[in-house]
């Protein structure tokens, strides 16, 4: 059995590996993950769960969740080969990591963030595996600030998805990607309390939408 489970993991990359890393209109120069002055002493946000514990049930059960996820979107994209952009905007997605607990949600408020906080954030081990939820473009990888290594996906609707506090990336600008593709590294870079993805959802290049709500809508509930 682990034997099999370790096969899912190595053909769709959703192993955890090494730690090696150490409204509308908000944009990125403005918006900060978390407030840079921030610090620990008097601030609470009883209201997010800032939990980083994780069990080998739950990773094995979100990795096989993903997986499927995975083989379903990769089918129904080969069936839409030679077919217009249009018929892209019903593209299943799949859950971006797998050994995650969700903790920020989008609108929550907390002295963490100098605003409302914007994304998703999946809290686990640094180093995890980061997939594209769906087929796309990479517009950047790079270094911004507060959300630290980000990389920007533009998916065939126009859709933009943040993946940010990346210990390391693994694909450039230009890139072209499916879903479930390995397209980065869990980490701590930027503005963080600890190591998680934190996932944006930018309908046309505009102002972020809930994640949840985005994932929820294309049949992946994380």
């Amino acid at each position: 059995m682990a034997g099999a489970f370790a096969l899912v993991l190595a053909a769709f990359g959703t192993a955890v590996v090494s730690s090696g890393d150490d409204a509308n209109s908000l944009k990125a120069d403005q918006y900060q993950t978390v407030n840079q002055t921030y610090t620990s002493q008097g601030q609470t946000a009883p209201e997010v769960d800032v939990s980083r514990s994780f069990d080998r049930a739950t990773l094995d059960r979100q990795a096989k969740e993903q997986a499927e996820q995975t083989q379903a979107a990769q089918a129904e994209l080969a069936q839409r080969v030679g077919k217009t952009a249009d018929e892209f905007k019903a593209n299943r997605w799949v859950v971006p990591v797998t050994g995650y607990r969700l903790t920020a949600r989008f609108g929550q408020r907390s002295g963490l963030w100098s605003t409302v906080h914007t994304g998703l954030d999946f809290a686990g081990p640094s180093g995890s595996t980061i997939v594209s939820v769906a087929a796309g473009t990479v517009v950047s990888a790079d270094y911004e600030g507060a959300y630290g290594n980000r990389t920007v996906i533009r998916l065939e609707d126009g859709t933009d998805i943040w993946y940010c506090h990346q210990s390391r990336f693994g694909v450039k600008a230009g890139d072209k990607v499916g879903p479930g593709d390995v397209i980065g590294f869990t980490g701590s870079t930027g503005n963080v309390t600890g190591p998680h993805l934190h996932l944006e959802v930018h309908p046309g290049g505009g102002g972020p939408v809930d994640p949840y709500t985005a994932l929820v809508e294309h049949d992946v509930t994380p």
